[in-house]
């Protein structure tokens, strides 16, 4: 080859690898910058009517283990009073113009169940107390309809609204998304921390240890405080896919509902479209 050809050749080889080079970095800068996991399962517990200081001020919790082992959000909030609407957003991203816990309520339109399973993913709720799959009563015992949202959509399937019974114990046979809603006895309402503690302890902690090796999330959350500070609730991640540690960056059940969906990459609904993902805490 002459020493023209070669550098011909050479000017030409590296403007090919200059355009690749070019093109791989504009690849990366449209990559997000926080990209989300994909857990397998995600379990979302929901408790009561507790204000963040309130829950984290008690020692020797378990809640305080689970807080140690992922990721605890010091600024957490509920996005209105009472409980109903809390439920409502965190479900379907609108409190519908619910402003009371009356039951019942028939809703309509987008939420969380139906999104997922238009896109063949699955969810169900599984409620404590609840008498039947598909029961639509307002109460039972320490059961309560309005801590149930899915329970207002009549146009979901029937396997979406369970009782806490059904909660299979083999976690694989788990929806895509599940919400675990402990009767007002075992989640702050009516009975005590301690008993709420231990109930989670008990019913939750085996899941969490499985969620480890299962590429599985839990999500521990408050509907709202007690209306004696500013709605600030406490809200734990944990699972293989969340660093330890507390975030100071504000969330509310919009911005958790968003972080649902975007693992999945599904749209967002009502209020969550202007709700940010969690992020940052991400491995």
């Amino acid at each position: 080859m002459s020493h023209a050809k070669f550098l011909q050749h050479f000017d030409s080889t590296m403007k090919t690898m200059i355009r690749k080079l070019i093109s791989a970095s504009l690849l990366a800068l449209s990559l997000p910058a926080h990209a989300l996991p994909r857990p397998d399962h995600i379990v979302v517990v929901i408790e009561e009517n507790h204000g963040y200081e309130q829950i984290m001020g008690q020692k020797n919790s378990y809640i305080r283990e689970l807080a140690s082992r992922g990721m605890l959000f010091s600024r957490s909030y509920g996005v209105t009073h009472p409980s109903e609407p809390n439920y409502l957003a965190l479900f379907s991203g609108s409190t519908h113009n619910v402003t009371d816990d009356s039951c019942p309520q028939q809703l309509s339109g987008e939420n969380l169940a139906a999104t997922l399973i238009d896109n063949h993913l699955s969810f169900a709720t599984y409620s404590e107390g609840l008498p039947a799959a598909a029961d639509a009563v307002c109460s039972a015992g320490a059961y309560q309809r309005k801590h149930n949202p899915a329970a207002n959509w009549s146009d979901l399937p029937a396997g979406v609204n369970l009782p806490f019974s059904d909660f299979p114990q083999d976690f694989s046979r788990l929806p895509t998304v599940s919400f675990v809603i402990p009767n007002q006895d075992n989640d702050m309402h009516d009975g005590s921390f301690i008993a709420a503690d231990e109930w989670l302890k008990t019913h939750i902690n085996p899941y969490l240890d499985w969620a480890y090796k299962h590429n599985s999330l839990l999500i521990l959350t408050w509907d709202e405080d007690d209306f004696k500070g500013d709605n600030r609730v406490v809200t734990i991640l944990a699972g293989p896919m969340v660093k330890k540690g507390t975030s100071g960056q504000r969330i509310d059940h919009y911005n958790v509902l968003r972080t649902l969906l975007d693992f999945y990459g599904l749209q967002a609904i009502g209020n969550s479209r202007d709700a940010s993902p969690i992020k940052g805490i991400w491995r």
